[in-house]
């Protein structure tokens, strides 16, 4: 894989043996991650420098002697900090690529993580290897086997065997129904007075669900839906201008400055780097 010397540089890419398995290679010295999050767990290794983030309401240190493991859905940011660089590699997987692990380690639930930063030196190896077999297109007979290695261990080594869902509250269960919405109107001029009357709330009230079940304000939550659905527009083909008008921005100097802000890079890059 090509190296460029901006050092603002990230690389996406996919596995194609397990759907919804995609990998980031990235090498920042000038970017912040503002609060968001994910559908999918994010695992990550640091390879150089470091960041500060910030998660349940604690702030620590990726660094190369920490694995970082996110949840789905879990709010965290990230800054660098000290640090005059950080680059890292991660996997992100979502519910069908974590089905697909579940179902070669024979385990029935997906595992839930109690914290985010673990000290396990053998670990971090492990994923830093099984990210470079998959980037350098090794055989999937070999990638398989580290794979199932490395997370059988992530599980068994990390994961909470005693988490089990609480009963949604009413709370959450609201948010699933405003969260729902907006993955069905995203494209559409979605005010915030009209979207909380839609579901007998006064603003103030859903921003203040949405901050207690979600961790985000509505509008951050909504761009990143955009955001997503711009990403598989870029990789379909689509223009930038298209893109940004089919999922709800504006103008494209409005989606180019989410965009940079969200990931690091801006529209063009993604694209140059997914492809």
């Amino acid at each position: 894989m090509a190296r460029t010397d901006t050092r603002n540089f990230s690389k996406y890419w996919q596995d194609p043996d397990i759907p919804g398995l995609s990998l980031l290679c990235a090498d920042f010295t000038t970017h912040d991650y503002a609060p968001h999050t994910h559908d999918a767990y994010v695992i990550a290794v640091t390879e150089q420098g470091g960041a500060e983030f910030k998660s349940r309401g604690l702030v620590a240190r990726a660094h190369n002697s920490a694995l970082l493991v996110f949840n789905p859905q879990e709010p965290h940011s990230s800054r660098l900090g000290a640090s005059d660089r950080w680059r890292y590699r991660a996997f992100y997987l979502t519910d069908g690529a974590m089905r697909c692990v579940q179902r070669g380690l024979g385990i029935e639930h997906a595992p839930y993580f109690c914290s985010n930063l673990f000290r396990d030196e053998e670990l971090i190896a492990d994923f830093a290897v099984l990210h470079r077999s998959i980037e350098n297109n090794e055989s999937a007979f070999a990638v398989r086997s580290q794979l199932y290695l490395a997370f059988g261990k992530l599980f068994q080594r990390h994961s909470s065997p005693f988490f089990r869902a609480e009963k949604a509250t009413y709370e959450q269960a609201l948010t699933d129904r405003i969260v729902a919405y907006m993955r069905e109107h995203y494209a559409q001029d979605i005010s915030l007075d009209t979207l909380a009357a839609s579901f007998s709330l006064t603003p103030f009230q859903m921003i203040r669900c949405f901050n207690r079940t979600v961790g985000l304000p509505p509008h951050s939550y909504l761009t990143q839906i955009r955001l997503r659905v711009a990403c598989r527009l870029l990789r379909q083909g689509r223009s930038f201008a298209v893109s940004a008008h089919a999922v709800g921005f504006y103008d494209q100097s409005a989606f180019n400055k989410h965009f940079k802000r969200a990931y690091g890079i801006t529209p063009r890059q993604f694209l140059a780097a997914a492809a």
